[in-house]
């Protein structure tokens, strides 16, 4: 299998989501501009979401304007809807990514909307985009377990990871939300995935609320898959998902692929030296 592996940065948007203070749009932008100087080549920059909902990424449009964007680097945006799509493509976004849940209780909460509603949505963004021959991923949250619905079973998330994947999503995220994930359940989970989806258009998507994100992703790797998303400095939770702490370090991601013989192409020295300050919150950047 192949050596290579692609790390997703979602610190800007997945990460920042959660901070309860404004941050500047300046300090958001020198954070996407920095993370693709160390050789990050996917970056989700932010989010063309509520404000009221999401205050934090309000200035989706002009954080989009201002970043740098050199050839080669993926930038992409998260929408909630056909509604978001048509604010998010003024701003030329390389691809854009769309979300639901593998549990009713949390969709209800987090988009406003179940399951079933969450698809047709989507639908509507998938149309949009196959226009401009955008690429479109899916998250798909909760794969483990819920905070409102309790255990996921692993049969529920592979159809809904099938639905999707025949809808016409490229790529299909695997969210722990509320890091949940042992070994055995994440492995459980993917076995009954990948009967359903090829490996090579599924990404890992592992919170650390419990120290098991790299655990994960080693049993991922195992199961042949080579994408995963992270956020620098562990930035990150979830607003809507009660206990969910941190993603997995995009520079702990990294030190353990290189350790383990696999490539990145992204520079772990200056990632790291970007990535210290940010674990204390993009509160205490200047």
């Amino acid at each position: 299998m192949s050596k290579r592996v692609r790390i997703i940065e979602v610190g800007p948007r997945d990460g920042l989501q959660n901070e309860a203070e404004t941050i500047p749009t300046g300090r958001k932008i020198r954070l996407v501009d920095t993370l693709a100087d160390c050789g990050l080549k996917q970056i989700e920059v932010t989010g063309f979401v509520s404000p009221r909902w999401v205050p934090q990424l309000a200035d989706a449009a002009e954080v989009m304007s201002g970043i740098n964007r050199p050839p080669g680097t993926c930038f992409s945006v998260l929408i909630p809807n056909l509604e978001g799509m048509k604010r998010a493509i003024r701003c030329a976004p390389d691809a854009v990514a769309v979300l639901t849940s593998a549990s009713e209780g949390f969709c209800q909460r987090n988009i406003n909307c179940s399951i079933a509603e969450s698809l047709n949505r989507i639908r509507s963004v998938l149309a949009f985009a196959g226009d401009r021959k955008m690429l479109v991923r899916a998250y798909i949250s909760n794969v483990i377990e819920c905070p409102y619905d309790g255990r996921v079973a692993p049969a529920q998330v592979a159809r809904l990871a099938h639905t999707l994947l025949t809808l016409g999503c490229d790529e299909i995220s695997l969210g722990d939300t509320i890091g949940a994930g042992t070994p055995d359940r994440v492995d459980a989970m993917l076995a009954a995935v990948l009967e359903a989806v090829p490996v090579t258009r599924l990404a890992g998507h592992y919170h650390n609320t419990n120290g098991r994100a790299l655990d994960s992703i080693k049993v991922s790797l195992a199961r042949g898959l080579r994408a995963f998303d992270s956020a620098a400095g562990g930035l990150g939770g979830c607003p809507f998902a009660p206990g969910a702490q941190g993603n997995v370090a995009t520079e702990q991601v990294v030190q353990a692929l290189h350790e383990e013989g696999y490539e990145t192409g992204i520079d772990l020295e200056h990632l790291t030296s970007v990535a210290a300050p940010l674990a204390h919150g993009m509160r205490s950047q200047q």
